[in-house]
């Protein structure tokens, strides 16, 4: 059985909530990623940062970088799975809730991130062909 765990990429790392966009920015770059897990002070997600958030919700709302907060872009419910989930208990999770990154838990703790681009890497041709079906038809 192929697990999440097996398919994600390993060391990802939160934002804390109460940390602000031009860090979160920073971090990104540093990471190269393209979103982040928000962290509230207990270490539990309450949401996902991407780079299109910081973009679209503050810079181009006209809003500053440095004031606004992780916390302050964190909106609806986060989604995750658990480490030793099987594979397609994840395509599930992304496909009914229509997302395309899915942090990783294991006891508790971040351990990875699972994103489209994994997927593409590690699902059979077929099993890939049929989530991006799925998930990119129209309604």
């Amino acid at each position: 059985m192929t697990t999440a765990k097996d398919i994600m990429h390993p060391g990802a790392q939160w934002i804390p909530a109460h940390e602000t966009l031009d860090r979160a920015a920073q971090l990104m770059r540093e990471l190269n990623v393209g979103a982040l897990p928000i962290a509230d002070n207990d270490e539990r997600l309450c949401g996902i940062l991407t780079d299109r958030d910081i973009v679209i919700g503050c810079v181009a709302m006209g809003h500053d970088p440095a004031r606004v907060t992780a916390g302050d872009m964190a909106k609806g419910t986060p989604r995750w799975i658990e480490a030793d989930a099987d594979v397609n208990e994840v395509l599930h999770e992304m496909q009914d809730h229509r997302i395309r990154r899915l942090p990783v838990i294991e006891n508790k703790r971040l351990v990875g991130m699972i994103s489209e681009a994994d997927l593409a890497q590690h699902l059979p041709e077929g099993q890939l062909a049929a989530w991006v079906e799925q998930i990119y038809a129209r309604a």
